[in-house]
C-alpha cells in the first residue's frame, strides 16, 4: 500500500514535467519552423495540455479499466470548472471575454450533450469515438477562421524563429523526454490506483474521478492559478474551457477507436449531469456582469467539494 502510494505520485510528478518539457518542446519546434504562435496555442498546446488525460485514459483503456478511462475525464472537467476556476476566482475576480460566452462555453456544453447521448447505451465504440473526434477537427478549424477574420493570426516575429531554429535539436529533446515522461508516469498511475482502490476498497470509477482525474488536470491547474495571480485572467477561462473540449473530443474521442469503452449506468444518472451543470452554470455565473468574482467562485468550488463527496457517500 505504501509502495502503491509512492508510485502514483512518483506516475504524477513524471506526468506534471512530462506535459511541461512536450509544451515547451513542441511549442518553441514549431515556432522554429515559422508556425503562428495562435496557431501553436490552438493546436500544439491544447493538445499537450490534454496528454496527461490522455495517456492515462489510454493506459487505462488497453488495461480494460474503462471506469479510470472514462471517470478520468468527467472527473478532470469538473475540476476543471469547479475547482480550478473556483480558486482562481477566489485568488482574483476573472474577467470573461464577451466571445468565450458566445463561442466557445456553447461548444463545450455541445461536446458534453454529444458524449452523453453516444454513451447513453452504456458503450463508446470505434464510431462513437470517430464522431468526436471529427467534431474536433471541426472546432479547430472554426476557431482559427474565426481568428483570422478578427485579425488575430499575426506572423511570429522572424527574429525569434531565427532565435528558436538554432535550438530545434533540444527542442526534440524536451519532446522525447515529455512523451517518455507522461507514458511512464500514466502507467505508474493506473497501477498504482487499481492496487490503492483495491486495498480500500474503493471503485475504480469512484478512484478515476476524483483522485486520478485531480491529478491530471495539475497542468492546468498550476497554468491557470499562475494567471489570476498575474492578473491575466483570460487565460484562465480560456485555459480551461479549451482542456474540457479536447478532453471530450479528443481523449475519448482516440480511447474508443484505441479499444471500445464500457460506460457505468451511474455515471449516466450523476456524473455525466454534474459535468453538465457546471459547465451550464458558467454562462448564468458570468453573463451579467462578464466577470467571476469571488462569491462565484466559492459556488463553483462548492460546487465541486458537494461533488467529490457525494461520490465517496
Amino acid at each position: 500500500m505504501v509502495l502503491a502510494v509512492l508510485l502514483f505520485f512518483a506516475g504524477l510528478f513524471l506526468l506534471y514535467y512530462g506535459a511541461e518539457y512536450l509544451i515547451t518542446g513542441s511549442s518553441r519546434l514549431a515556432l522554429s519552423y515559422g508556425v503562428r504562435p495562435l496557431v501553436i496555442g490552438m493546436t500544439i498546446v491544447a493538445f499537450a495540455t490534454s496528454m496527461p488525460e490522455m495517456m492515462v485514459s489510454l493506459f487505462a483503456a488497453v488495461r480494460g479499466s474503462s471506469d479510470i478511462a472514462a471517470g478520468n475525464i468527467i472527473g478532470s472537467n469538473v475540476a476543471n470548472i469547479g475547482l480550478i476556476l473556483g480558486v482562481a476566482a477566489l485568488i482574483a475576480p476573472l474577467s470573461v471575454p464577451a466571445g468565450t460566452l458566445k463561442r466557445e462555453v456553447p461548444y463545450m456544453i455541445g461536446a458534453s450533450v454529444l458524449l452523453y447521448l453516444l454513451s447513453i447505451d452504456g458503450r463508446l465504440s470505434f464510431g462513437n469515438g470517430l464522431v468526436l473526434f471529427l467534431f474536433l477537427l471541426v472546432f479547430l478549424v472554426y476557431c482559427l477562421r474565426n481568428a483570422r477574420e478578427m485579425g488575430l493570426e499575426k506572423e511570429a516575429p522572424p527574429e525569434v524563429v531565427a532565435r528558436e531554429s538554432q535550438a530545434r535539436a533540444k527542442d526534440v529533446v524536451f519532446i522525447i523526454v515529455g512523451i517518455v515522461g507522461l507514458g511512464v508516469g500514466a502507467e505508474l498511475m493506473v497501477r498504482s490506483a487499481l492496487t490503492i482502490g483495491r486495498a480500500l476498497g474503493i471503485s475504480e470509477l469512484v478512484l478515476g474521478m476524483s483522485v486520478v482525474a485531480l491529478g491530471t488536470s495539475l497542468p492546468e491547474l498550476a497554468a491557470s492559478l499562475m494567471s489570476a495571480w498575474k492578473g491575466e485572467m483570460d487565460i484562465s477561462i480560456g485555459n480551461v474551457i479549451g482542456s474540457n473540449i479536447f478532453n471530450i473530443l479528443f481523449v475519448l474521442g482516440v480511447c474508443p477507436m484505441v479499444r471500445p469503452l464500457t460506460v457505468d449506468p451511474s455515471v449516466l444518472g450523476f456524473q455525466y449531469p454534474v459535468m453538465l451543470l457546471l459547465s451550464v452554470a458558467l454562462i448564468p455565473l458570468a453573463y451579467k456582469r462578464l466577470v467571476l468574482d469571488r462569491p462565484r467562485g466559492a459556488v463553483l468550488l462548492g460546487g465541486y467539494l458537494l461533488f467529490i463527496l457525494l461520490l465517496f457517500r
